[in-house]
């Protein structure tokens, strides 16, 4: 059998029978927290770490110079937010999944560099030499830096596995946390050059990492992200991951590195301009395929409930395409009292029931029964709202 797309071939699963519509509305079950315990406890130990974090930054720079970083930062990580915001439109994640992925890249990933960082110094001393430092800038940070932030993509699929479906989901969560990850190092670098410089020099490292340079860490994870969620597409699961997440993670590592190295060892804007800002076109470009890639699969699981009867071949269309999804909303509107959100809710369960039916399909998530069932019943709901008189 072959199927239209290599990001999407399913391996052979075990999915359910699509039963026929009924003529009564089904009952809708109470919604589970995404990440559910998990989720928690990962929150609270990550509420902890940042409270020593904080300390740290604090006794290390100074309260102003601590909180001028911190505003500084906030401006790029501000952009990068709407950006990720825009790529996570198709099938959004869970807000408390997104928040957990950004607080890992920030507190966690930072806490581990830090005291590898620290572990390094005490067993090898400080490194004095200009030519060690600037590898421990092109080797150690790159492979410590994205294996702490790899491990954040690992834990998102485990906690998330039911929101985790394909290489867009992977790039979202690689994103969240690589922009986590840039936003406290930023708060160093800022603080830094605000102390050692003054005012002019946090300006031109603000330049060189708030303007021109704000997707680089979010770049080098969500390459790390895509591996997953391409595995997670094809149907891995359990230590199946792990190839694929190491193979991403070499090339994130590989990114950073040549990254730095540019400031390092070669000329930075000359690398910026011929290397750089094509690598970063071509990674939207891929985020944009991939985008059109879920809309295609998300099209073609809707049409197996048509075939059921659950929905029409025009609502397949107007829940499965960017300007059908426009038109519905503008037809919202039109509806007494301003259907548009109930719109927005009942594209968004079909877009998850798609994927839920592509997770059955694979057979990776034993629980995509459970979560087709439950997706469908709420569509089926909001879709009699919506149509009622």
């Amino acid at each position: 059998m072959s199927f239209p797309s290599p990001l999407s071939q399913p391996q052979p699963g075990h999915p359910g029978p699509i039963p026929a519509a009924p003529t009564s509305p089904p009952v809708v079950p109470v919604r589970a927290r995404p990440g559910g315990w998990a989720a928690l406890w990962v929150g609270a130990v990550l509420v902890l770490l940042l409270l020593g974090l904080v300390a740290y930054l604090v006794s290390f720079l100074g309260w102003f110079a601590a909180i001028v970083g911190a505003v500084l930062a906030l401006l790029p990580l501000l952009g990068v937010l709407w950006a990720v915001r825009i790529v996570d439109r198709w099938e959004p994640e869970p807000p408390r999944l997104l928040w957990l992925a950004l607080g890992w890249g920030a507190v966690a990933s930072v806490v581990i560099a830090l005291g590898v960082d620290l572990l390094v110094t005490i067993v090898a001393g400080p490194a004095r030499d200009p030519l060690a430092q600037a590898m421990g800038s092109v080797v150690q940070a790159p492979i410590v830096e994205e294996i702490a932030k790899g491990l954040g993509v690992l834990l998102m699929l485990r906690i998330g596995r039911r929101y985790f479906d394909g290489p867009v989901d992977g790039v979202v969560y690689g994103a969240m946390i690589g922009a986590g990850f840039a936003f406290t190092e930023n708060i160093l670098y800022f603080a830094d050059s605000l102390i050692t410089g003054g005012i002019a020099q946090v300006s031109v490292t603000f330049v060189l990492r708030g303007i021109l340079s704000p997707f680089a860490h979010v770049m080098f994870t969500a390459a790390t992200g895509f591996a997953v969620g391409l595995a997670v597409r094809r149907g891995a699961r359990g230590s199946a991951v792990f190839g694929p997440w190491a193979t991403g993670l070499a090339v994130a590592i590989l990114l950073h590195a040549l990254w730095n190295g540019s400031a390092a060892f070669a000329d930075f804007f000359a690398l910026y301009v011929t290397l750089q800002v094509p690598l970063f076109i071509g990674f939207v470009l891929g985020v944009l395929l991939l985008r059109r890639e879920e809309a295609r699969l998300t099209r073609e699981r809707l049409h197996d409930y048509a075939a059921a009867g659950w929905f029409t071949p025009v609502e397949v269309d107007l829940l499965a395409t960017g300007g059908g999804r426009r038109r519905a909303l503008a037809w919202a509107r039109t509806l007494p009292g301003d259907r548009s959100e109930t719109m927005r809710a009942f594209i968004a369960e079909a877009t998850r029931l798609a994927a839920a039916r592509q997770r059955a399909l694979t057979g990776r998530d034993d629980r995509a029964l459970a979560d087709e069932r439950e997706h469908l019943a709420r569509a089926t709901r909001l879709r009699q709202t919506l149509l009622r008189p």
